[in-house]
């Protein structure tokens, strides 16, 4: 049967919710593969720990400064529609990282892949909080965030094994077919919806957020190689303060905003807020450290790297399913400052037992951030979407996503400034004390950093190579030591922020 634009597609609410929930998934387990696949990338292209920072960077600028557009987009165009423009964007760039012959191409694939990402997600939520209701909702978001867990348990062992055995290129084109799976379901199943309320788009709103979040990461992530007072470093400091407050002056002054800051007097919505951006940048931004850690400290390959982090990743799978069940007796308020303590704990435990050089330990501490990462995953986007109406669903999935991304992003480029600049303080202390200075400590620090440890003392003298190879694992763990301390001070002011804004009133246990 050929489908035309008037067709009507399946209804069933089941099969909507599996198709929405794999689009999302989609953009989770690209994520998480390719996070266990950095260090075979920055040595298969020579490249450094900026460059790495950037093939992760540079596909959640484009996604977190797209999905608030994206998620207008889908309101006005209709959410169908969205969705297989963004399969499509996203299959083709995936094609091009693939095939990428350097480090530049591969980072401008994955912007473009960022993109098509936007619309899957923005659209992927406003399907399920157009279609389910009440606790109906309540048990399709704890099913959605089950599906991204699945995502991220299985995508360190699936990257593990494409990287060791067809290389790092193909943990872009698996992607390829499932896409292809993706648009025939969403032809079938997925009924057309839109906001009958939805506004002109906003382009003003659109190039100065994106404008000023580039800047801001581009400085970021290039402070540290640059020096933090240089001239081009503090350009992209003061543009992006210009363009993000350029960006307020707009919304505020816009007919029909992309963003109504107006609803951020809810202190409830202001609360989710925090806490969203506590799960992005103190749990979800461990995704991407930890492989680097496992495979630095430990000299793993990706198949074991991806294998080590189950004890991370697989209380991310089973959470959701224990915080549904959770969420019918305690407020949202509750179960959002409770999952942010479990992951400061575990990020506090990460900390300490990094420098043990002991795995055993070290899984303890992956298990209990696991679980609070996990609470959090469905319990933020629930929270923030019964916040806003269900015609609203485009808007809130894309403020909610904005904001979640936002937070990764700064994450990423915040806590590798802790990571590169306390591995360097490491590195040179404990140099010191055993040779003469070696020659560009930077360069070496980045490669270190990324994953290439052997590259990085390749042309060394064989008589000290082995004993630097050594001061630089111990280097490194003492960076990512600091790191997961960051990430536990981040998740602890969260915590305190959710506490004092969002209201108990306002997200009461769900009726079974």
């Amino acid at each position: 049967m050929k489908l035309t634009k008037s067709s009507q597609p399946i209804q069933s609410k089941s099969l909507v919710l599996l198709t929405a929930a794999t689009a999302s998934s989609l953009i989770m387990l690209d994520s998480n593969i390719v996070a266990v696949s950095l260090p075979s990338i920055a040595r298969s292209l020579h490249a450094t720990f900026s460059d790495i920072q950037w093939v992760v960077s540079a596909y959640v600028l484009t996604f977190a400064a797209l999905l608030l557009p994206s998620g207008s987009l889908c309101d006005l165009r209709g959410r169908q529609w969205a969705v297989l423009v963004g399969i499509c964007l996203f299959a083709i760039a995936s094609i091009l990282c693939g095939l990428a012959p350097s480090a530049i191409m591969l980072n401008v694939a994955r912007a473009f892949q960022g993109i098509g990402a936007s619309l899957l997600l923005t659209a992927s939520l406003a399907i399920i909080g157009h279609t389910f209701q009440g606790v109906e909702r309540a048990k399709a978001f704890a099913f959605w965030g089950s599906a991204l867990g699945i995502a991220i348990t299985s995508g360190p062992i699936v990257g593990g094994v494409i990287t060791n055995f067809f290389g790092w290129r193909w943990a872009f084109l698996i992607n390829v077919p499932v896409c292809v799976l993706l648009i025939g379901l969403t032809f079938v199943v997925v009924r057309e919806s839109y906001d009958p309320n939805a506004k002109e788009f906003d382009w003003f709103g659109m190039l100065t957020f994106s404008s000023g979040l580039f800047l801001l990461t581009w400085a970021l992530i290039d402070g540290n190689h640059t020096g933090w007072l240089s001239q081009s470093i503090v350009r992209r400091f003061v543009g992006a303060g210009l363009l993000l407050t350029g960006f307020v002056i707009v919304e505020l002054k816009q007919k029909h905003p992309m963003v109504e800051f107006r609803l951020f007097q809810d202190p409830t919505l202001l609360g989710a807020n925090f806490s969203m951006l506590g799960y992005a940048a103190g749990a979800q931004v461990m995704i991407f450290f930890l492989p680097l850690y496992l495979q630095n400290t430990f000299g793993f390959s990706p198949l074991l790297a991806g294998l080590a982090m189950l004890p991370f990743a697989l209380p991310i799978f089973l959470a959701p399913r224990l915080g549904g069940q959770l969420a019918t007796r305690y407020s949202g308020r509750k179960m959002l400052t409770f999952g942010l303590a479990v992951v400061c704990a575990g990020n506090l435990l990460m900390a300490g037992f990094a420098s043990t050089f002991s795995y055993p330990k070290f899984a303890i501490a992956m298990v209990v951030a696991g679980w609070g990462t996990g609470l959090l995953n469905s319990d933020t986007a629930r929270v923030y979407m019964g916040a806003m109406p269900p015609e609203r669903g485009g808007i809130a999935s894309g403020l909610s996503a904005t904001v979640r991304f936002t937070g990764l992003l700064i994450g990423l480029a915040g806590l590798g400034v802790v990571l590169t600049q306390a591995t360097t303080a490491s590195f040179i202390a404990r140099i010191a004390l055993r040779f003469s200075a070696l020659e560009d400590i930077p360069d070496f620090i980045n490669r270190v950093t990324a994953g290439d440890i052997n590259g990085a003392t390749v042309q060394l003298p064989e008589s000290i190579r082995g004993e630097v190879i050594e001061i630089a694992r111990h280097s490194f763990t003492d960076g990512f030591s600091h790191l997961a301390l960051m990430a536990a001070i981040v998740s602890f002011f969260s915590l305190v922020l959710t506490l004092v804004f969002v209201r108990s009133a306002d997200t009461p246990p769900l009726r079974r």
